[in-house]
């Protein structure tokens, strides 16, 4: 018999169209045995919808429970609420505004059984934004501590997420803002074996539907916070430039010129061609703003 799975979809309830095709992509899943959802809800004040959608659903595809978030608030909290409330063989998350493609469990879980002692798998993405659909993938089966240092990886998403509730992860809520959470999760995750990664775009990622990205002090938070937490992000020039690049960035977006400048200098010392730095001094000295850059970059499938 196949492995059970539990989905976590953490939701705030502001985006219920999104939330209900979520929660039929991972139960829509050709696989073994019912797979189980549980839709974690941040917020007291929007649990009346996502109960509604999720009543909706779970009466014509499955099993599916509301629950609110008990722990501590934001994603993190609710990711966490959400592993509390299941007592599967293995566990997925999903972001609210995400949705897993065909073939996605079964692919995921044929990898891990082929690697007994791996306990983590991803997948490659496509990331959605407008009309457009591009996939990314890491064009390897397995992702390394040092892959994830030396680049984020996007396509190792959240929403890709399946591993072995044995190995007991947790997000980590003390992420400022919940920035970072799911980069932390997959670095801890591979410092114990490299992740399983199967290089299909089988989630389909939307960008562009939230303002997570935009809010420059959490992000600088956040990666602060990552620095602190993992020394090794920055022993490779790449990854550390990358890194500093982006800080220059958010702050330029804050109209902090000079702490723009002063991370703009230190991604250059570390790595010349970083183009973060030089996209970072264009932002401060106005010569195009943040959110242009972002979009830009979004159309291509890619991000700061």
């Amino acid at each position: 018999m196949k492995p059970s799975v539990g989905v976590v979809i953490p939701t705030r309830g502001e985006r219920p169209e999104l939330l209900a095709a979520a929660v039929a992509g991972a139960l829509d899943q050709e696989y073994d045995r019912r797979v189980r959802v549980v839709v974690v809800v941040d917020g007291g004040g929007v649990l009346g919808p996502a109960e509604q959608i999720a009543d909706v659903v779970a009466a014509n595809r499955g099993s599916v429970r509301v629950v609110a978030n008990r722990r501590a608030p934001g994603l993190p909290g609710a990711r966490n609420t959400g592993i509390d409330e299941l007592d599967t063989d293995l566990v997925a998350f999903c972001d609210d505004d995400d949705r897993w493609l065909p073939g996605k469990l079964a692919a995921q879980v044929t990898a891990l059984e082929g690697e007994p002692e791996a306990d983590f798998a991803s997948c490659a993405i496509e990331v959605a934004y407008g009309s457009r659909l591009v996939p990314r993938q890491a064009g390897a089966e397995r992702v390394t501590r040092a892959d994830l240092a030396r680049s984020r990886m996007v396509m190792v998403h959240s929403s890709t997420f399946l591993f072995r509730a044995s190995a007991g992860y947790r997000a980590d809520e003390g992420a400022p803002g919940g920035q970072n959470e799911d980069w932390d999760l997959a670095l801890r995750a591979a410092a114990r074996h490299p992740i399983v990664h199967v290089d299909r775009p089988l989630v389909r990622v939307r960008w562009g539907g939230s303002g997570y990205v935009a809010r420059w002090a959490d992000r600088i938070a956040g990666l602060e916070w990552m620095l602190a937490r993992h020394a090794d992000l920055e022993t490779d020039p790449r990854g550390a430039a990358r890194i500093y690049g982006q800080m220059a960035f958010h702050h330029a977006a804050l109209g902090r010129r000079r702490a723009a400048g002063r991370w703009a200098w230190k991604a250059f010392s570390a790595h010349r061609r970083e183009p973060r730095a030089a996209v970072a001094l264009a932002v401060a000295t106005g010569l195009v703003p943040a959110r242009a850059v972002l979009g830009l970059l979004h159309t291509r499938g890619r991000g700061i």
